[in-house]
């Protein structure tokens, strides 16, 4: 990455955050360490819109002439381009979208494009694919050809624009003819998570999150959703073990199920590659 220019800016990683749920704010933190390790900036700081510490506070404390907010979303959707911008005062509407810079005196916050919305993001959704199957090949490796391939996301009704990363991530990937078929499944819109059986016509399913960060939904969620039993799911949760076992058989399908792609390490150089954009670089 370019380096010039930098070491008068400071970085923010910007998360959604929860109040009941400290795994969320992992990702956040974690790729934070990585990028205050690479010494680009002044600063590299954490903030969240749910939790401690909050985006306004962190702004207000930060010298430097510079801003890159990151916002660590997987989507243009309802809190990265309406909630958070205007609460910034960069706009961000039913009407208007979000405006990428603000300038004050003594300082200029530039707002970059969330993470998800990269095409980058379909080599972590394919690694993500890989390392699961790496790390569980019993009783068989999958065969990509004879294997369906699922992007399991959030979704919305309040944004249509909540559903058009994983759409785009669908597409990228289905264009390189890796595997049998690829589709998208969401929470909260159709496709839904449970569907995937009905929709596979392979024997082998592979699930990706596309999410942040491995908390609720990735953990819990997803995984009844998927069919496990919620008991078996809270109980292996309380003891701090992995909820779902790849492979696990469900409605004669083998389900390998992966970690989230936004705690994968390449998601760090996709957030610098969100700053050289907001600076013009690109």
């Amino acid at each position: 990455m370019r380096q010039e220019g930098l070491s008068d800016a400071t970085l923010v990683l910007l998360g959604h955050g929860s109040t009941v749920n400290a795994e969320s704010a992992v990702t956040v933190y974690q790729h934070a360490m990585e990028l205050r390790g690479r010494r680009i900036f002044a600063e590299v700081r954490e903030a969240f819109w749910k939790q401690a510490p909050l985006v306004k506070e962190v702004l207000s404390s930060i010298a430097t002439p510079r801003v890159f907010l990151a916002p660590l979303f997987m989507s243009e959707g309802y809190f990265s381009e309406q909630v958070i911008p205007r609460e910034l005062g960069l706009g961000g509407n039913d009407e208007t979208r979000t405006a990428r810079m603000q300038r004050k005196p003594g300082r200029t916050l530039l707002y970059c494009k969330p993470i998800g919305t990269h095409d980058r993001m379909k080599e972590i959704v394919l690694a993500r694919a890989r390392e699961v199957v790496e790390k569980a090949p019993f009783p068989r490796p999958p065969e990509p050809k004879q294997t369906s391939l699922f992007i399991a996301g959030h979704g919305t009704e309040q944004d249509a624009n909540s559903r058009k990363s994983i759409e785009r991530q669908v597409t990228l990937i289905r264009a390189t003819n890796i595997y049998a078929e690829v589709h998208g499944l969401f929470l909260e819109e159709e496709p839904r998570i449970a569907e995937c059986y009905q929709m596979a016509p392979t024997k082998d399913i592979i699930v990706v999150p596309f999410l942040i960060s491995d908390g609720m939904h990735a953990r819990e969620d997803i995984p009844i959703l998927l069919g496990e039993p919620k008991r078996i799911v809270l109980q292996r949760l309380q003891q701090g073990q992995a909820t779902w076992r790849n492979p696990t058989e469900k409605h004669g399908k083998m389900v390998w199920y992966s970690s989230s792609v936004g705690s994968h390490p390449q998601v760090a150089e996709v957030i610098l590659e969100r700053v050289q954009e907001a600076a013009g670089w690109k």
